[in-house]
């Protein structure tokens, strides 16, 4: 009836007990734990092979990037209802059933969600996601135009839209799905309960922004908006997807301060003491001002990779190991 996908990337020190509580979970309903691994060096698979879990990796561990690893997931599920989540997230036991039954009692409901619990909140950006959580209306119980954090979905919907993840996209695949999945008529609920509590990154929100940038994450906003062109979802898109908006803000922000440099140079100082005291206010502190404010112009420059990188067709199927035992091969 269920299957729960984990996807994982070095996550040893998690792994272990987010397969006990999915395996909890699925349990009622003798269901399936699929841990799609994109090529862990540590010993994520060592000690998911101990758990009668399927574990499938990554072929080719260049592809890697979170629509990959959440679509490769996907491939391996044969069931009614697909649940995805992060290997640093514990899936309460309790939520499945509650989720079930409101698919069933709701046909024209695609996917459903509950709070996420964010448990580490070191960092910049988790402090801010958390500060933030009451004034987005996608993390609010009720309707919603995305399930970031996980959800249940229908299987049945996502066939019908061809695919669950974009395999290019480094992030915000959640929301692209979101957007194909409402082109076609479907709608996305969150419950008012808990589904997942979240043990983020621990370290420090500018470490976390380098390894991004590295990773290639920061140039997710562009792929989503490159993977809409000339497609159905194209207006829900533009429309849903802020970091878009600030981008486009940024870019143009870019533009100002260039021509200001050349005939006011005056104007400089206040260009930038602006956005920086406007994001301040909203974030709470100026340190946290001062974080939205890099990352926003990070994420801009990520927009405009994004949008020239190389596609391939989201519906090719990603190539795959399929792990039985601890480091063997089936």
């Amino acid at each position: 009836m269920v299957t729960v996908g984990i996807k994982a990337l070095n996550e040893e020190a998690r792994i272990a007990a987010a397969l006990e509580h999915a395996l909890r979970a699925v349990a009622p309903f003798d269901g399936v734990v699929v841990l799609a691994d994109s090529g862990s060096t540590d010993r994520t698979l060592e000690i998911a092979s101990k758990y009668p879990v399927r574990v499938v990796q990554l072929a080719d561990h260049s592809q890697r990037c979170c629509g990959a690893g959440a679509q490769l997931a996907f491939q391996h599920v044969d069931t009614e209802f697909f649940y995805l989540q992060d290997a640093d997230m514990e899936l309460d036991a309790t939520f499945l059933p509650e989720a079930i039954d409101f698919l069933r009692a709701n046909a024209q409901v695609a996917g459903v969600g509950g709070h996420v619990n964010e448990r580490i909140v070191e960092g910049e950006e988790f402090q801010i996601r958390v500060r933030s959580a009451h004034a987005e209306s996608h993390r609010r119980p009720g309707f919603v135009d995305r399930l970031d954090g996980g959800g249940l979905y229908r299987v049945e919907a996502i066939r019908q839209i061809g695919y669950f993840a974009d395999r290019n996209l480094h992030a915000f695949e959640e929301f692209d799905l979101a957007a194909r999945l409402e082109s076609a008529g479907w709608r996305l609920a969150r419950l008012d309960r808990t589904a997942v509590d979240h043990f983020g990154h621990t370290i420090g929100g500018y470490t976390l922004m380098r390894r991004r940038i590295r990773s290639g994450y920061t140039r997710g906003a562009g792929e989503v908006l490159r993977a809409a062109l000339g497609q159905a979802h194209f207006g829900v898109v533009v429309r849903r997807l802020s970091h878009l908006r600030n981008a486009t803000a940024v870019i143009c922000w870019w533009v100002l301060l260039v021509l200001s440099g050349i005939w006011q140079p005056l104007a400089l100082v206040p260009l930038v003491l602006v956005p920086v005291g406007v994001l301040a206010y909203r974030r709470g502190s100026l340190r946290l001002g001062i974080y939205s404010f890099t990352y926003w112009n990070v994420g801009a420059w990520g927009l405009l990779s994004g949008l020239l990188r190389r596609r391939v067709h989201p519906r090719e199927p990603l190539g795959a190991r399929v792990i039985t035992g601890a480091g063997g091969l089936s």
